[in-house]
């Protein structure tokens, strides 16, 4: 991979990682078909310690452990885990591809935040990209005169928790490793999830297949972070960040493939509009900073 030049190896690294995700969280789905949510989670948590923590040790990150427990990480650590403890509900129910696509509006959901909450500046033209994203995730949740499907008014309120995430994350020091930011969220998810199975589900014994399924999951989660990692290490991170949107390419596909579910076309037209607001914006912000660079 290091004779690709930086401005491809991004991408590359980019696909590769929301490809892990997306393998991670299909088998994460199908394991929830024979156990309950929160103990598929907590499963999948221990095999992603049992993976992550020595690749810490690989990557020299031994000695900045302690920082799991900086106090900025674990801020973020606990809404990544609220988030999850969410979204994985969410996941046991919902298409795949619709839960995905309903995730993608986290981006547009922290430049809400950043505008009313950081005062960041936002104009015209990211209001009505975020307006449009918004229409899309309407248009995917297909409201009823019944109301809204509870699964995924849950795959919204993990998006919004995971807006929460990122805006805290822009508080952490740019010298704490991308990896041990991740292995925290590992950490603090098992103990979340562990404590959300002992309050609310009984144990399961666990089939041989479905530890096979998780321990092939938590492998694939410590992929995605490590290629969202390298991804913004390997090159420029304008030349990477659009290819964040093959999250929901990969979730329709797996949907097919495994599952044999396809969205209906009322949700494609609103997958659609999510994923092109949100790369219009990416592609938007490039725009913006090289203009100011040729200034």
């Amino acid at each position: 991979m290091t004779i690709l030049p930086g401005v491809v190896r991004g991408p590359v690294f980019m696909m590769t990682s929301t490809l892990s995700y997306v393998i991670n969280d299909t088998m994460m789905k199908v394991a929830t078909a024979g156990l309950p949510p929160y103990e598929v989670l907590l499963l999948r948590g221990l095999s992603a310690m049992v993976w992550g923590f020595p690749l810490l040790i690989l990557l020299g990150y031994g000695k900045r452990v302690p920082l799991l427990f900086d106090r900025r990480v674990l801020a973020r650590s606990l809404f990544e885990t609220l988030s999850i403890l969410v979204f994985i509900v969410a996941l046991a129910r919902m298409q795949i591809a619709e839960a995905t696509a309903l995730m993608q509006i986290t981006p547009l959901l922290v430049m809400v935040g950043a505008a009313l909450v950081l005062r960041e500046p936002t104009g015209g033209a990211r209001l009505a990209l975020i307006a449009a994203g918004f229409i899309g995730a309407v248009m995917i949740v297909q409201p009823t005169p019944q109301g809204i499907s509870v699964y995924a008014l849950l795959a919204v309120v993990s998006a919004a928790l995971g807006a929460v995430r990122d805006l805290l994350g822009r508080r952490i020091h740019a010298q704490v490793p991308g990896m041990i930011v991740a292995m925290s969220a590992v950490v603090t998810v098992v103990i979340g999830a562990g404590a959300g199975h002992l309050l609310l589900e009984h144990w399961v014994v666990p089939r041989p297949g479905d530890l096979a399924l998780l321990a092939g999951a938590g492998l694939f989660l410590i992929f995605g972070h490590f290629f969202l990692f390298m991804a913004y290490r390997a090159g420029p991170i304008h030349a990477a960040a659009p290819f964040y949107y093959f999250f929901t390419i990969w979730a329709i596909v797996a949907g097919l493939v495994v599952f044999g579910d396809f969205p209906n076309l009322i949700a494609v037209v609103g997958i659609v509009l999510v994923l092109a607001s949100g790369l219009a914006i990416v592609l938007l912000d490039r725009r913006v900073r090289q203009t100011a660079l040729a200034g």
